[in-house]
């Protein structure tokens, strides 16, 4: 059954009262890093009409109104991958229901794996470009009346924004850096050749998301901010074996940082508007 997001925005205003401009998406691990976050409603993924079904562990699947200090966001607790069988329409869905709720700014977070030296686990890069390997688009095959399908995506990744998360990173006392994120649609981790293949094509980090929620922001008109918590030494670079247990692990531990992160930019982004 084929949802319309202004069915499931109507839906979600009516669940809380709080009219955000800001929403943030929550990646692998970041689950825990609402400590500061004052949460005014939460609603499970299938309680909204459409929203995909999230099945990875690391990934909550709940929308959560809430407020830091006087800021109000909206967060949505996880998301669906492309690598769990979802089409990406389905997977970037619950970016258009954040276009018809009135989001003006979406802030991509994730887990990935460092291919530049000096990404080391615990690094928060923001996300300058990407490069799309995932062997798919989210405008393909679909359109959205009042939408471009050709859309530009020469400045995907908001400037301004870019220097809101280095004053959050910087005040939260996280090592930052930038660079350019590389999709892949996995599940499996990437083999060492490729990440060398990758570190010619100019990728500093790899994952298995973002990418299609950024364009689909974007043609919805949204201003996008991307950061990846470097989680682990991609293959090939890293001495041992890589798996799912270690990215979490890593992105658990930096959860305070993480925390206080998410609230100062959020500050910084209402104070700029």
């Amino acid at each position: 059954m084929n949802h319309d997001s202004r069915t499931t925005a109507a839906f979600l205003k009516k669940q809380s009262s709080l009219r955000p401009t800001l929403a943030m998406v929550l990646g692998s691990g970041f689950q825990h890093s609402l400590s500061e976050l004052t949460v005014v409603k939460e609603i499970p993924f299938r309680e909204a009409p459409g929203f995909p079904a999230v099945g990875v562990s690391g990934h909550a699947g709940k929308i959560v109104f809430g407020t830091f200090g006087n800021v109000s966001v909206v967060v949505l607790k996880g998301r669906a991958h492309f690598y769990e069988g979802h089409s990406l329409d389905k997977v970037t869905f619950p970016i258009r229901v954040l276009a018809d709720l009135g989001i003006k700014t979406v802030l991509l977070t994730n887990a990935a794996g460092g291919i530049t030296s000096g990404l080391k686990p615990g690094t928060l890069m923001a996300i300058t470009d990407h490069i799309n390997l995932m062997g798919d688009n989210p405008l393909r095959g679909v359109t959205y009346p009042g939408t471009i399908q050709f859309i530009d995506l020469s400045v995907a990744y908001d400037p301004a924004l870019i220097k809101v998360s280095e004053q959050a990173a910087k005040a939260a006392k996280l090592t930052f850096k930038k660079g350019v994120y590389l999709a892949v649609h996995g599940p499996s981790f990437e083999t060492p050749a490729e990440i060398r293949a990758f570190a010619k094509l100019g990728a500093d980090a790899v994952g298995m998301s973002t990418v299609p929620e950024a364009i689909v922001a974007r043609q919805c008109g949204m201003r996008v901010a991307g950061v990846s918590c470097i989680s682990n030494l991609a293959a090939g670079i890293s001495k041992h074996p890589l798996s799912h247990q270690e990215v979490l692990e890593v992105t658990s531990r930096q959860a305070p940082a993480m925390a206080k992160f998410l609230r100062k930019f959020a500050e910084l982004h209402a104070a700029a508007e």
